[in-house]
């Protein structure tokens, strides 16, 4: 097999471990709250800033104004994402929105599914693809 072969099924193995500590986090019989389902559209909106600057810009290794506002608007995406868990975990109510054993879960789930996300641009960080398809 080759090296994207391997990589790809590495990565695909890791989202979906990632993918399962969320699912746990809502469908636990101790949790049974679905709010923290949220999450993935923080996992879907990360990697698009990095894919349009790819698009737009013609050398990545550079330092650029491009390069630099996606890396900043990726940055504030992955806080929010951690940051959500946490929010509805210490909601000022009568009980909060979801227990800390979900938050501990999904903060997990968080670190699992951005390490794969680094992963993916990590194996295919070549000039062969193009981004432009996407």
């Amino acid at each position: 097999m080759t090296h994207e072969l391997t990589g790809l099924i590495a990565l695909a193995f890791s989202g979906s471990i990632g993918m399962v500590f969320l699912v746990l986090a809502c469908a636990l019989p101790q949790f049974n709250n679905w709010w923290p389902l949220f999450v993935i559209i923080f996992h879907v909106l990360s990697p698009l800033p990095t894919i349009i600057s790819r698009c737009f810009s013609d050398d990545m290794g550079s330092s650029n104004a491009c390069k630099e506002l996606c890396i900043f608007i990726t940055t504030g995406i992955v806080i929010s994402s951690f940051g959500l868990p946490i929010l509805l975990a210490r909601a000022p109510r009568e009980e909060p929105v979801i227990e800390w054993g979900a938050c501990g879960l999904i903060l997990s789930g968080n670190i699992v599914v951005y390490l794969t996300i680094l992963g993916f641009f990590m194996v295919f960080n070549n000039d062969e693809v193009d981004y432009s398809m996407w």
